[in-house]
C-alpha cells in the first residue's frame, strides 16, 4: 500500500501508536484470526474494530483474506522487521552514549574520592 521507505515507516508507526491496534497485533502473532475472533476481547463497536483493521492493512502490517463471508487476518513481518532495523541504529547510539556517560560518572566519581582522600590525611 505504501511505497516511499520513510513515509512506510510514518506509516508503521502511526499504526503502532494505538494500543487497541497492537493487542490486535499481539494476538495475530499467535496465528490468522476472522475480524470477529479479534474484536471479541475489544468493548468497543465491530465498525471501530474495522476501522482499526483498515489503519494495519493500510500499513501493510496485516494482510487479509475473504474465506465466504468471513474475512480473516494475519500479521505481515516485513514492516516489523524494517520499524525493528530503524530503531536498532537508533538503540547503538544511545547506548554508545550510556556508555559515554558512565565512563564519565565513573571517572568523575574517582576524581572525587582522590580529592577526599587527599583532604582526610591533610
Amino acid at each position: 500500500m505504501v511505497n516511499d521507505s520513510s513515509e512506510r515507516l510514518t506509516t508503521v508507526f502511526l499504526a503502532l501508536a494505538d494500543p487497541t491496534r497492537r493487542a490486535i497485533l499481539e494476538r495475530l502473532a499467535h496465528g490468522e484470526a476472522s475480524g470477529t475472533e479479534l474484536a471479541r476481547p475489544f468493548s468497543i463497536s465491530v465498525p471501530a474494530i474495522s476501522k482499526h483493521l483498515r489503519v494495519l492493512e493500510h500499513a501493510d502490517l496485516i494482510l487479509h483474506r475473504k474465506d465466504g463471508r468471513t474475512h480473516r487476518f494475519r500479521l505481515a513481518a516485513r514492516p516489523l522487521k524494517e520499524a525493528a532495523t530503524w530503531l536498532e541504529h537508533y538503540r547503538q547510539f544511545w547506548e554508545a552514549q550510556f556508555d559515554s556517560l558512565d565512563t564519565y560518572l565513573l571517572a568523575t566519581a574517582e576524581e572525587e574520592q582522590d580529592i577526599d582522600d587527599l583532604s582526610s590525611t591533610s
